[in-house]
């Protein structure tokens, strides 16, 4: 392009080959279900915007900056919309078409969207995850003759793994154990908290390198808690050293083309008190009647039911502080989330085949308390015919995770 040729809006930047997470069957039989929803609904085209749609339907998942990103899904087109600054690279790691929109003008990303959809269409939306400022926008260049929320329908569908996906999933949980063994390993009085995580998410990642070779590699990481820092499942890594009798927590979080496993165990440096000890059984005794009720027929609140009697007749179901478990697929610590498929309270959906969970308790007892700490376990369950299959491997309790 001449200094005296206008600069375009947006334009189609495609070199290298495709790489793809799954096969192309594999996204034309996603892309067919989400269509037929579409001609349900009378949608003539969904504007999906969120990381864990854009990378469901197309393999390509963004990093924002700042920045929009789509996948515009029409009866015969499948496009996402990119910012320049990532080049091709969303061409060659995207199912379908790929539009790339400049920064010479502002909001040139909606007419980028407009080339593929038109206007006066009706539109399906992420309604939990397009901003007011975006809807704004949209209707500013749409136009649209009616806005639909999708949101719902791509997490019911996402539920629901493949094969492909199934087998994804297992390879993740299995890079998982191959961390917490690297984390046992790493663990000793003195250690910082931030060595032995990094042990681990080292051990994954050259894991996932040898496994996946024309993978992406990003975002796999390890929390790993001592002592006070137990109390939050969520809480980040920090140099504190371990020191004898500390509780710990493991959580190992592989990352694959987007897909998120995850190991979690409570462990202890050298020895573990009686006090401990009890609250540290207690919890594994929930998590294995946890296993147990997950099977096809049973809704996430009475999973949840279940062990809260469990919990409320040893007087300790105040010390829970979230969920039992959750769905697995396209989603981390960022993006995503099945929130239709939680084991919570409020949540009515029933288990079927193809579905996969987490099994997760965790009791917190305060500071100053006898057992003070965070106790939490996890493995992943794929829903199958008539029960589960388990396919998290790095075992536990106290035989094997009472570190000498």
């Amino acid at each position: 392009m001449s200094s005296a040729e206008p600069r375009p809006d947006f334009y189609r930047f495609h070199q290298g080959e495709k790489t793809l997470s799954f096969a192309e069957s594999e996204y034309e039989a996603r892309l067919e279900k989400l269509r037929a929803h579409m001609a349900e609904e009378v949608i003539d085209a969904c504007i999906l915007t969120s990381m864990q749609c854009i990378a469901y339907y197309s393999g390509f998942l963004y990093c924002a900056f700042g920045r929009p990103y789509a996948l515009v899904v029409t009866a015969s087109d499948t496009v996402t919309i990119s910012a320049g600054i990532d080049a091709a690279q969303p061409w060659r790691r995207g199912y379908g078409d790929n539009i790339t929109y400049t920064d010479w003008q502002r909001n040139n990303y909606w007419r980028a969207i407009r080339s593929v959809t038109g206007t006066c269409m009706s539109i399906g939306i992420e309604a939990d995850h397009l901003t007011i400022a975006q809807t704004t926008l949209l209707e500013e260049f749409l136009t649209p003759s009616a806005i639909v929320d999708v949101a719902s329908a791509c997490m019911r569908q996402r539920m629901h793994k493949s094969p492909a996906e199934l087998d994804l999933i297992r390879a993740g949980a299995q890079v998982a154990d191959i961390g917490g063994y690297a984390i046992k390993d790493a663990i000793k009085p003195g250690a910082r908290e931030i060595d032995i995580a990094m042990a681990g998410r080292d051990a994954m990642e050259l894991e996932i390198a040898r496994r996946f070779p024309e993978a992406e590699y990003r975002d796999t990481w390890v929390w790993f808690q001592s002592g006070i820092n137990t109390d939050g499942a969520h809480n980040p890594v920090t140099s504190r050293p371990l020191e004898a009798g500390d509780i710990l927590s493991l959580n190992c979080f592989p990352m694959i083309n987007g897909y998120y496993t995850a190991l979690e165990r409570t462990l202890f440096v050298e020895t573990v008190d009686p006090a401990s000890l009890k609250i540290w059984e207690a919890n594994i005794a929930a998590h294995e009647l946890g296993i147990s009720l997950l099977k096809p027929g049973i809704s996430c609140a009475e999973v949840t039911d279940r062990i809260n009697a469990f919990f409320a007749d040893r007087d300790l179901l105040q010390y829970r502080t979230f969920g039992y478990g959750h769905s697995f697929g396209v989603l981390s610590h960022y993006y995503g989330r099945e929130a239709g498929l939680e084991l919570r309270e409020d949540i009515d959906t029933v288990l079927e085949p193809g579905m996969v969970l987490s099994m997760e308790p965790m009791l917190t007892i305060p500071q100053g308390q006898p057992g003070a700490g965070g106790y939490r376990e996890h493995d992943i369950l794929i829903l199958t015919e008539d029960g589960n299959e388990n396919i998290t491997a790095y075992p536990f309790g106290p035989d094997f995770n009472v570190i000498p």
